[in-house]
């Protein structure tokens, strides 16, 4: 399981010029089953994006095609989280 940190950059102001590709890599995501959850940093710093079952590899190549990644909107860091114990609502972390 990662958590991806998207934190605004010195260009966070040309963030409206990339918003509808950002918003389409984060539909595919979930479309690809890869992203569990996504939301904002407050206040305003940014984003966050949990994701799970794909190589932390293949999640770098897919983090750096976010439009907000590659035009340095934000800048991105992936948190590697091995789960030992869940809420049995999240029980499917540990396989």
């Amino acid at each position: 399981m990662f958590i991806v940190l998207l934190r605004f950059s010195q260009n966070k102001a040309q963030a409206a010029a990339f918003m509808d590709g950002h918003n389409e890599w984060l539909r595919q995501g979930f479309a690809d089953g890869i992203f569990l959850l996504a939301g904002s940093l407050q206040p305003g710093l940014g984003g966050a994006l949990i994701a799970h079952g794909i190589t932390r590899d293949a999640l770098e190549a897919r983090v750096n095609q976010d439009p907000f990644v590659a035009e340095n909107i934000v800048s991105a860091e992936i948190l590697d989280i091995d789960p030992k114990k869940t809420d049995e609502r999240l029980s499917f972390l540990l396989n």
